[in-house]
């Protein structure tokens, strides 16, 4: 099962839970086993927004926590903290509730259902979003090797900086959804069908060329020895693609 999948598993185990909880708000004398279920469920769910909508965890959050700045104490403040730890609805939090305690709680818990429901429709955007940015990262700590590797070795320099270049034109094309004939296709078997499907124009798609001979150079032994200027020409392009072809 792939990340995406488990994360909708998740979030549909998460729905069914909430919904036995919502039945656990109406017994008034089963605070305990609401607590103990409430707070595995939130654990859960926190970590689940926290990925897929970090721009509403604080929304999330602020119905279950109580806010160390409150004033006034009443159904607007009320919190699900507040209910698990019995804590009652009277000034003095000793006498009768004055407001339906139960169903600020229901409306609490129902606000963060509601959240974490609407999340779903983002997963596979949001997953692509964060793998992309760990590729990104994975593909400059190369490029830094590389650069690094260039006065030791210039064809391992530009060996490891033309494997990032396929990886990258490989992606491209499968988040496009372009079709390679070639089972191992090379830069140049990539470049061609990219250009013609219209990802960038004639002037990336030189630079690619230009960048794919200097990588041959690194690779093939029986080519002249590539000049260190060629492999940091390279290094620098392929940066530069990797920026901004998608």
């Amino acid at each position: 099962m792939n990340t995406e999948s488990q994360i909708s598993k998740e979030l549909d185990e998460l729905n069914v839970e909430v919904t036995e909880l919502f039945k656990l708000t109406e017994k008034t004398n089963d605070i305990v086993t609401f607590g103990t279920r409430y707070q595995v469920w939130y654990s859960r769910a926190f970590k689940i927004v926290e990925l897929l909508g970090p721009e509403r965890l604080d929304e999330f959050c602020s119905y279950y926590r109580i806010d160390p700045k409150r004033k006034v104490f009443d159904v607007s403040t009320y919190v699900i903290q507040d209910y698990i730890t019995g804590i009652g609805a009277s000034g003095d939090y000793m006498h009768k509730p004055l407001w339906d305690i139960q169903g600020a709680i229901y409306v609490k818990l129902l606000n963060q259902s509601q959240i974490l429901g609407s999340l779903k429709s983002r997963l596979g955007t949001i997953l692509s979003d964060v793998k992309g940015h760990i590729r990104a990262e994975i593909e400059d700590e190369e490029l830094e090797i590389a650069q690094k590797l260039v006065v030791v070795s210039h064809r391992g320099a530009g060996a490891i900086a033309g494997v990032v270049l396929e990886g990258h034109l490989q992606r491209v094309a499968l988040n496009h959804k372009i079709k390679i004939s070639k089972k191992n296709p090379t830069i140049v078997d990539l470049n061609d069908p990219l250009k013609s499907a219209g990802i960038y124009d004639i002037p990336i798609w030189r630079k690619i060329q230009h960048l794919s001979d200097i990588r041959n150079l690194c690779d093939h032994k029986k080519e002249r020895e590539p000049k260190i200027e060629e492999v940091e020409e390279l290094i620098a392009g392929i940066a530069s693609i990797i920026k901004t072809v998608f």
